[in-house]
């Protein structure tokens, strides 16, 4: 018997890594079906609503979808001419930054010298190597054709969110159809509909989160002063949803322009200790407050998981990280066998809980 179990651990984990390995080789197929079922899961209960008020679900879901869409094509054309002047102005930005950060990076530059004459001495073979450098992708290049290949992804998700969304329950149905037994079928439509209302939930509460912190960024950059101030709270709109990383890199861009576009380095820390204290709040505060403890994750779980993905899939799989792992615990609370690693995965236990 436990022989019997080694082998079906074993198995268990040789498929998972094999599901791992499709999912990074085959990213250009599965990432579009990631996004069209966590958007069908986000905007079913919207449709169920307006099928109940007599809206055929082909309409409703065809109205969503189109609005999606609408929505990123105006964020699109309000920021196309800002994020192009931002482009251009980025050889003069990072010129600026290193002219005012000079007693820093000359220190740097002094200590890696040193280290390398150090190392040249050691090896005795500085003049009889020869380096072949590798000429990488430039910054703009590679963000163009990761955010390219993102679109096509995201159109392609975005169609099959749709007959997702317009077959109603068709794919509900045969789910329940697969078990024999009425038990079975009671608990598979439960755990389906808690699924879909946890990621709903927990997407669209973020969404509105995020577009408050993105208003509050942008009018606070703009009171101090910081260019693109416009600019700059879309992008703390979808940097947070990157946990742990957003916020950094946020609190990172502002900083430099902030020291390009201050004379004064004492007022130019205003703006990232304020981009800081905001984000801080938004995290400490109100997403818990709003999310409610049923949406609590453990924050080492979540800080893995966007890590995993993001190595997996770039910034788009560290954008879904947080959703994938919002639907992965809601099964495994809904699955006997997975409910340990359901609850590593839950936030921590109050003191008050233990009690009770």
């Amino acid at each position: 018997m436990d022989e019997q179990k080694i082998t079906n651990r074993l198995l268990a984990a040789i498929l998972l890594l094999m599901i791992f390995a499709t999912v990074f080789f085959a990213k250009d197929v599965v990432l579009p079906v990631v996004i069209g079922i966590l958007l069908s899961l986000t905007l079913g209960p919207v449709v169920r609503k307006f099928r109940r008020l007599g809206v055929p679900a082909v309409i409703s879901s065809a109205i969503l979808i189109l609005g999606f869409c609408g929505i990123i094509g105006t964020g699109v054309g309000l920021l196309g001419g800002s994020v192009s002047s931002w482009f251009d102005d980025i050889p003069r930005i990072e010129a600026e930054v290193r002219q005012k950060l000079r007693g820093l990076t000359d220190s740097v530059e002094a200590v890696q010298e040193a280290a390398e004459q150090v190392e040249e001495i050691a090896s005795g073979e500085a003049d009889s190597v020869q380096t072949v450098v590798v000429q990488q992708p430039g910054l703009i290049t590679a963000a163009v054709s990761n955010l390219a290949s993102f679109v096509t992804s995201l159109t392609v998700g975005l169609i099959l969110a749709l007959f997702l969304l317009s077959s109603g329950n068709l794919f509900y149905e045969k789910i329940i159809e697969s078990f024999p037994n009425l038990s079975g079928k009671k608990a598979a439509l439960t755990a389906v509909y808690e699924i879909e209302r946890s990621i709903s939930h927990y997407l669209l509460a973020i969404t509105l989160i995020n577009a408050a912190l993105g208003l509050a960024v942008g009018l606070a950059m703009f009171a101090i002063g910081v260019p693109y101030a416009f600019v700059w709270g879309v992008a703390a709109f979808f940097l947070n949803y990157l946990p742990f990383v957003g916020g950094v890199v946020g609190t990172l861009g502002v900083a430099g322009f902030s020291i390009v576009s201050f004379d004064s380095i004492t007022y130019a820390v205003l703006a990232p200790i304020t981009y800081l204290l905001l984000t801080s709040i938004e995290a400490q505060f109100v997403t818990p407050y709003l999310l409610g403890k049923r949406l609590q994750l453990n924050t080492v779980a979540v800080f893995i998981t966007v890590i995993f993905w993001g190595w997996l899939w770039g910034i788009p799989g560290a954008l879904m990280a947080v959703p994938i792992l919002v639907l992965v615990k809601v099964i495994c609370d809904h699955v006997s066998s997975l409910s340990t690693f359901g609850n590593f995965l839950g936030a921590r236990v109050t003191q008050n809980s233990l009690q009770d």
